[in-house]
């Protein structure tokens, strides 16, 4: 018998799962903290960012339904807690608290967590759910009772980011021990599953449909509650961006976010409701480790469009066309209907070529003017799905996924910053030599030095 007819046996296994909740939770609590105990680089790369320890040295130890008591008397039991210990001493401790599907996050349950945690000095409250955070550092959860300068700080990791560092870490830093690499292999198997309980990011909300007709017709109020969810969820949708792209590339892809929105975040969301309302457009940006400039992501809800695009310095150092020359070389895997707008210092409008007219003929994307070009803005358009969710027709956030990863497979990757050349060091001419080779007192005084280092 053939050995491909056997099932292979697997070490989380997702036969019997029953369509309860809280079997699903308590099996993916309990799967990812036995990995995470097990795989301690994967441990760290999920803790570190939340003030664990870096040393290679910690010993992690995780827990299920461990049970506490208020001060009042009422039991608390968290769904997990891991404790990192260096040497004899205690290094982090974390209540862990988890929720699958579409089930969201409690402010009360953690609440009360936050008690037993001030009593216990426990260091922070790690939520894992499904839910995205609206930018880095702003917990999903409304009404959480926790200051600012507290010892317990509340920390949230949606599977999608957890799914995100097991990919990364096994994929394309590498997990040296074979074993170590093959329970994490079979963690990334286990959340992939539909029955984990695990779910992407794939849906805008019940009001999509309304916001997106009103925004159409420029009909959208700034003072809706409804632009202002969408937005939100708009903002989760390019976190959620920076994870796929993460996921493929291994690098820890970031979205760029103003220092300004970082304290702010109702005026980030305000910000992206007036350019809704306005323009009908919401944008981001996404920014790549050692990537040649930052990637734009821009959605015209009006046209139906999607528009990625990156803006790259000219050379300075070469002719007009020469510089075209230079940018279309680079794109030599793009598509021909990608667009690149052509910029010069002394003009704001751009002049507009397709990478295949830029191909046939350089000078197609340059003006009359022979001044050079300033900067170079690449972008490709693909069509925008309309769908909140993606059933048979590809929905908004998978076009939008989708026009992202196309764009860095097929442009991005392959662009490159221009470096000017080092500087050329003064050199004699052939003329110059020969003139000095047919000079004796030349040669007199080359022997001469040739003995002053040989003194030396």
């Amino acid at each position: 018998m053939a050995e491909t007819e056997f099932e292979r046996a697997r070490l989380i296994p997702v036969a019997g799962i029953k369509k309860g909740t809280k079997e699903v939770e308590d099996r993916a609590t309990s799967a990812l903290l036995s990995v995470m105990s097990v795989v301690t680089s994967f441990c760290r790369a999920l803790l570190v960012p939340l003030g664990c320890t870096s040393t290679k040295k910690a010993r992690i130890s995780a827990f299920v339904k461990p049970s506490f008591k208020t001060d009042d008397g009422r039991l608390v039991i968290p769904d997990g807690l891991i404790h990192v210990q260096v040497g004899q001493r205690t290094a982090f401790k974390a209540l862990v608290e988890v929720k699958t599907g579409l089930n969201k996050l409690s402010a009360d349950q953690l609440n009360a967590y936050l008690e037993v945690a001030k009593s216990e000095s426990i260091d922070s409250i790690i939520t894992i759910s499904n839910e995205i955070a609206p930018s880095p550092g702003v917990h999903p959860t409304d009404g959480l009772k926790v200051r600012s300068n507290s010892k317990t700080q509340v920390h949230h990791l949606s599977w999608s980011l957890i799914l995100t560092e097991a990919v990364k870490e096994h994929s394309h830093r590498g997990v040296a021990d074979p074993e170590q690499a093959w329970i994490l292999e079979e963690l990334i198997r286990y959340l992939n599953h539909e029955k984990s309980g695990v779910v992407n990011f794939s849906d805008m909300g019940d009001n999509w449909s309304t916001v997106l007709k009103e925004a159409t017709d420029r009909s959208l109020s700034r003072r809706s509650p409804e632009a202002a969810e969408i937005c939100q969820r708009w903002d989760q949708l390019l976190r959620f961006a920076t994870l796929k792209l993460g996921s493929e590339t291994g690098a820890d892809v970031t979205e760029v976010i103003p220092r300004a929105h970082r304290q702010n975040p109702q005026a980030r969301n305000k910000e992206f409701v007036a350019s809704m309302c306005e323009d009908g457009v919401l944008s981001g940006a996404l920014r790549i480790p050692d990537g040649a400039a930052d990637l734009s992501v821009s959605v015209d809800l009006r046209t139906r469009k999607v528009t990625v695009s990156t803006q790259l310095t000219a050379p300075d150092d070469r002719t007009p066309r020469a510089a075209v020359v230079w940018l279309v070389k680079q794109m030599k895997n793009a598509p021909d209907s990608v667009l690149v707008d052509v910029y010069q210092k002394s003009r704001r409008t751009p002049v507009t070529a397709s990478l295949q007219q830029l191909r046939d003929d350089p000078k197609a994307g340059l003006p009359e003017s022979k001044q050079p070009p300033n900067k170079f803005l690449i972008r490709q358009q693909t069509s925008m799905g309309t769908g909140r969710r993606s059933t048979r027709k590809k929905g908004f956030i998978d076009s939008v996924i989708d026009s992202v990863i196309e764009f860095y497979g097929n442009v991005f990757q392959d662009l490159q910053t221009f470096v000017p050349s080092a500087p050329a060091l003064e050199r004699h001419t052939k003329k110059d030599e020969k003139r000095n080779s047919s000079t004796g007192q030349n040669k007199s005084r080359s022997g001469q030095a040739d003995c002053l280092f040989e003194n030396a």
